[in-house]
């Protein structure tokens, strides 16, 4: 890790003003994935894994639509157009009135673009994410302290997002690593291929979505005067919906994150029950379109308040990651058992 950043404190104390909020805290780590070059050994977005040598590669040998993409692209097709993308952002930064494109930059987007055929086969998944838990605090067994999330670039049927492989093991086990892992011949979109990151963990407290929250403490959320007496802490462009501004300001950050509350909205709170135990599942994993949006602001980090963050298509778009049109795919682990399946959930 070799950058920190900073959540601002929270415009007021949620528990002063509903107490019975507070049995409800949990700790969520934030990672904020910056662009970076990690190696095998760092906790990380869309880099390199600590992959045994011995150990075979995962693929998705299931079918895949080839109807879905709109552009049949390599990850290597990918990597190419966003260094074009970014040596074009980088000449206009320094000279708005330089041209948008060069003739060089726009034969090779085009051709780039141009696709490649089907692949029918089956596809070997690529790297999300690696937290080692020296750095983020994820539920492991006690011989475990790394855990390494892979997807298949193609939505699949019964989901419709990425289908995700974790792997938990143990760093000090992996003496011979992996060099050369197979990548995937064509990816559904290029939005389904991380950009390398490293991470900067932070902890923050969060409390329940609203629609997760008893009847009482939902009205009591919705009562205007009592957010009134926190005076110049609470946001009066929120009177219509009070229960917004808990949402968008107290209850969970925006981002990729381990741990906390999930983030309900797309769809009200549903069951997720182990499939094989039908133990309630609770968060591990949110993989995050946007580490923050409008609505969201107040989570920016101070340090990027203070200073221009690095370069990104949009507002906290980081790891070039899209889950439906700017959705997050939240995973969620068993309590029981690491070993029982997880559950994807997007919202």
């Amino acid at each position: 890790m070799n950058m920190i950043r900073t959540t601002p404190p929270r415009p007021l104390d949620v528990t002063a003003l509903f107490p019975d909020l507070a049995p409800l805290a949990r700790t969520a780590t934030r990672l904020h994935p910056r662009p970076g070059a990690p190696t095998v050994h760092d906790s990380s977005v869309g880099a390199p894994l600590l992959w045994p040598a011995d150990e075979p590669w995962p693929y998705c040998d299931e079918p895949h639509d080839r109807r879905a993409p709109l552009e049949i692209l390599s990850p290597d097709d990918i990597r190419r157009l966003r260094r074009v993308g970014a040596a074009v952002a980088e000449r206009l930064r320094l000279d708005p009135e330089a041209p948008a494109w060069t003739p060089e930059e726009l034969e090779t987007a085009e051709r780039l673009r141009a696709g490649r055929p089907w692949f029918d086969g089956p596809i070997p998944l690529l790297p999300v994410a690696q937290l080692y838990a020296r750095d983020v605090p994820f539920p492991r067994p006690p011989d475990a302290d790394l855990l390494q999330v892979l997807w298949c670039p193609f939505d699949h049927a019964e989901n419709a997002h990425p289908r995700t492989a974790l792997y938990r093991r143990s760093s000090a086990t992996v003496t011979d690593v992996l060099d050369a892992p197979p990548e995937p011949p064509i990816v559904q979109s290029e939005w389904y291929l991380p950009e390398p990151c490293l991470l900067a963990p932070e902890p923050v407290t969060e409390y329940p979505n609203p629609l997760e929250l008893d009847k009482e403490l939902r009205d009591q959320l919705g009562d205007v005067s009592r957010w009134q007496t926190a005076g110049d802490a609470w946001d009066r462009r929120y009177t219509v919906a009070p229960d917004e501004f808990y949402g968008n300001r107290l209850a969970h950050a925006p981002g990729w994150k381990t741990g906390g509350w999930s983030r309900w909205g797309r769809t009200d709170p549903e069951p997720r029950r182990c499939p094989e135990c039908g133990t309630e599942e609770v968060p591990l994993l949110t993989i995050a379109s946007a580490e923050w949006q409008s609505n969201t602001d107040s989570w920016i980090p101070e340090e990027e308040r203070a200073y221009p963050a690095p370069p990104a298509p949009g507002p906290g778009e980081f790891t070039l990651i899209d889950i439906r049109g700017g959705h997050d795919l939240q995973l969620h682990a068993c309590p029981v058992s690491p070993d029982h399946p997880h559950i994807g959930l997007i919202q």
